[in-house]
């Protein structure tokens, strides 16, 4: 079973949930970008939820289906469209064979993630079958899509396969209520390890002041644009590692915010960390989007990270014993 790329898009990319354990010698996680949505996405089709997906960022690509699939759409909306008529998203959908898959205008987020019942069926590299782009590792051939290119799904069991099509044309509302994504979201951040190393003024402003994202953005990290943020005097620090989500402060004052394909270590000060759960909301901005922090606390951040993993396991667990009734 093949998905067949007619036009690849601004970036359209093989990502799982990362490669792990590797960093230590200098291999960066790379992964989804928005890891909810990827997984949710993942779980509408029967997949393990670290199963590869396609990646599908702004200007989206044009998929051809070679063979009947069952597929699910999650993260921001790009405007999907199977044979030109709208689909929706956050939800099982059956796609016949010679359909297209094309996306028009983002209207909220910059990012889909598509799951394919079976998953992507791409080799793994150390233990992972995320693109890492700049060193061409992983995913498809270590690249973005592009034109002409074939992409294989592994085979779906029979009876799975034969559920996920109920699911699909089920006249109930088998949909996962969507994540909600905004152009200028306050998110939540704790302090950093280096947070009293900045003056009185950078400690307050950071969470007092607006942020625009930089065109520079991209899936290392976001630069975010403002009032410049300074140390209280220069300090020449040992790197140590950086989490995505790290907010770094380089000496021009304006943050950056690590990302999926963040560097392993870094020495600049950390003013935050973002929260986990809150990181769908920055993966989603777009170049120009307005941010703000607001403060969390640790155990705050965790007690909300635990809920939202409950609820995730709640979702699985209502999915598969209606697979398993519907088989």
């Amino acid at each position: 079973m093949m998905l067949k790329i007619l036009k690849g898009g601004m970036l359209t990319s093989v990502q799982d949930l990362g490669r792990y354990g590797f960093q230590k010698y200098g291999v960066i996680a790379s992964g989804a970008m928005d890891p909810f949505a990827h997984r949710i996405a993942n779980l509408l089709v029967g997949n393990h939820e670290n199963a590869a997906t396609l990646e599908i960022s702004l200007a989206g690509p044009s998929i051809e289906f070679e063979e009947d699939a069952i597929i699910a759409l999650c993260g921001g909306d790009l405007s999907p469209q199977l044979d030109g008529k709208e689909c929706r998203m956050w939800r099982t959908l059956a796609v016949k064979k010679g359909c297209t898959l094309s996306f028009g205008a983002p209207k909220k987020g910059c990012r889909t993630y598509l799951a394919a019942a079976g998953g992507i069926n791409v080799p793994e590299v150390m233990h992972s079958k995320s693109t890492y782009l700049r060193a061409a590792i992983g995913g498809f051939q270590g690249r973005a899509l592009k034109t002409g290119d074939r992409v294989p799904l592994n085979p779906v069991d029979p009876k799975r396969a034969a559920a996920l099509l109920k699911a699909a044309n089920s006249g109930q509302e088998w949909q996962i209520p969507a994540i909600r994504y905004f152009n200028e979201p306050v998110v939540r951040i704790m302090k950093g390890r280096q947070f009293d190393l900045f003056d009185a003024q950078s400690q307050e402003r950071v969470f007092s002041s607006q942020f625009t994202v930089g065109a520079h953005s991209d899936r290392m990290g976001y630069r975010l644009e403002g009032t410049p943020l300074s140390l209280n005097k220069a300090e020449e620090l040992i790197s140590e590692p950086v989490a995505f989500g790290s907010i770094q402060v380089p000496p021009d004052g304006n943050p950056i915010v690590l990302m999926a394909d963040r560097q392993t270590t870094g020495g600049y000060p950390k003013i935050g960390q973002v929260a986990s759960i809150d990181l769908p909301l920055i993966s989603q901005l777009n170049p120009g989007d307005k941010i703000r922090f607001k403060e969390i606390s640790l155990d705050e951040a965790q007690k909300r990270l635990i809920a939202q993993e409950q609820h995730i396991r709640q979702m699985k667990i209502g999915i598969d014993l209606k697979m398993e009734e519907w088989k």
